[in-house]
């Protein structure tokens, strides 16, 4: 049956999100990622297949980074907004799930009080208001998608609608980041100052060290990760994400064919928040701390140089970049640990001069270098750049 030019054009108006060979891949990789806990479940210490809990704590760790990569994506890579102050939102989300973390310790604390017992060494008598229903884990988690998506909407608000971008949004950002870590340090917040939240006990009634409970927050880690690579795709493969390149490459131009930026970036900027909020939130019960370290200049960095390192404006490629990275911080740390600092920027470094696109631009350019040498060998064009999964290549 022959499509009519209608359908033809509706079909390219909406892309497939990944082929079906990519799902595929996806697929199996989302399988292996979720062996881990299993292994760690079924087989003994002893056992040469089981994986030890540690090992199961530090990929859940890394999950979470690659989710707040896979945020900080969605605003620079597509957009063109490059933010130093995804780690504040990050910090958010683990902040307002450690507080629901906090009191389900309840009366097995070392003062077996009422409150948390940073509270009762600080002379506080009775929780602040905002405190409040955080006992209940359904308002924390409301907490976890409003607090960071409110803040990014505010300030989001007032910085576009005066046209602020460029280095001096992503200096504003920092600043931002660094105004609330300060804040967070001080002990008459009630926020815990520098030792932040820690000594978490239960989870909805479940023991949080427990094997089984960390195996179930691993696995609720993938699922998050999986679900926003979905949506994030779907973002981006959509209208609104052609208008989002758009305001990359050329918001003056954009502007003058008729389009208000202002809302589109707001959309993307205010969702990337809610979306490091979460990764936040799966980050403290797994880790078991949050403070206000997490909030510091160098961790919004960190997370730039995961997003440059995979490959930006790939979502697969941040994901990427923050488990090489990351890993290679593990093993830096352990061995040479007053060097990392130097060894990461030698990595940023050498990423900009070297791999523009990142370890996926490396891949899909070896792809299509591969591609066109076959090609030549048959006798028939070169694939002028293709992409190997047939889609459009993200440009600088």
């Amino acid at each position: 049956m022959k499509m009519s030019p209608s359908m033809d054009l509706a079909a390219m108006a909406r892309p497939p999100l990944y082929s079906r060979r990519a799902w595929v891949a996806l697929a199996l990789v989302a399988l292996i990622l979720a062996l881990p806990p299993l292994l760690n479940l079924a087989f003994p210490p002893g056992s040469p297949l089981h994986i030890s809990s540690y090992v199961v704590a530090l990929l859940g760790k890394f999950m979470c980074y690659a989710l707040a990569a896979l945020a900080l994506d969605l605003v620079w890579g597509y957009a063109g907004i490059l933010s130093l102050g995804h780690g504040l939102f990050f910090a958010l989300g683990g902040y307002a799930h450690g507080m629901y973390l906090m009191r389900a310790i309840g009366h097995d604390g070392v003062y077996k009080s009422d409150l948390p017992d940073f509270m009762v060494f600080l002379n506080w008598k009775s929780y602040p208001w905002y405190w409040s229903f955080t006992e209940h884990f359904w308002y924390a988690a409301l907490l976890v998608v409003l607090v960071p998506g409110v803040l990014a909407f505010v300030f989001g608000y007032f910085a576009f609608r005066s046209r602020i971008k460029g280095v001096y949004f992503s200096i504003i950002t920092q600043a931002l980041t660094f105004a609330a870590m300060l804040l967070f340090f001080r002990n008459d917040t009630g926020f815990g100052g520098n030792n932040g939240f820690t000594d978490f006990k239960r989870i909805l009634g479940f023991d949080i060290t427990s094997a089984g409970t960390r195996a179930a927050l691993y696995w609720i880690t993938l699922a998050f990760l999986g679900g926003c690579l979905v949506l994030a795709r779907s973002v981006t493969q959509s209208k609104l994400g052609r208008v989002l390149t758009a305001v990359r490459d050329s918001e003056s131009r954009l502007r003058f064919i008729g389009y208000e930026p202002l809302g589109f970036k707001l959309f993307v900027w205010t969702l990337s928040a809610v979306m490091c909020g979460i990764a936040g939130a799966l980050y403290v019960p797994q880790v078991g701390i949050i403070n206000p370290g997490e909030m510091s200049t160098e961790n919004s960095i960190e997370m730039v140089i995961w997003v440059a390192t995979g490959g930006r404006g790939t979502l697969i490629g941040p994901i990427l970049g923050a488990g090489v990275v990351n890993g290679l911080k593990t093993w830096f740390t352990s061995v040479f640990p007053e060097f990392w600092l130097y060894a990461l920027g030698l990595i940023f470094v050498l990423v900009t001069l070297f791999l523009p696109q990142g370890i996926v631009g490396l891949v899909r350019q070896l792809a299509a270098a591969r591609a066109d040498r076959r090609a030549r060998a048959q006798g028939t064009p070169p694939s002028m750049g293709a992409d190997p999964d047939g889609e459009r290549r993200v440009t600088e």
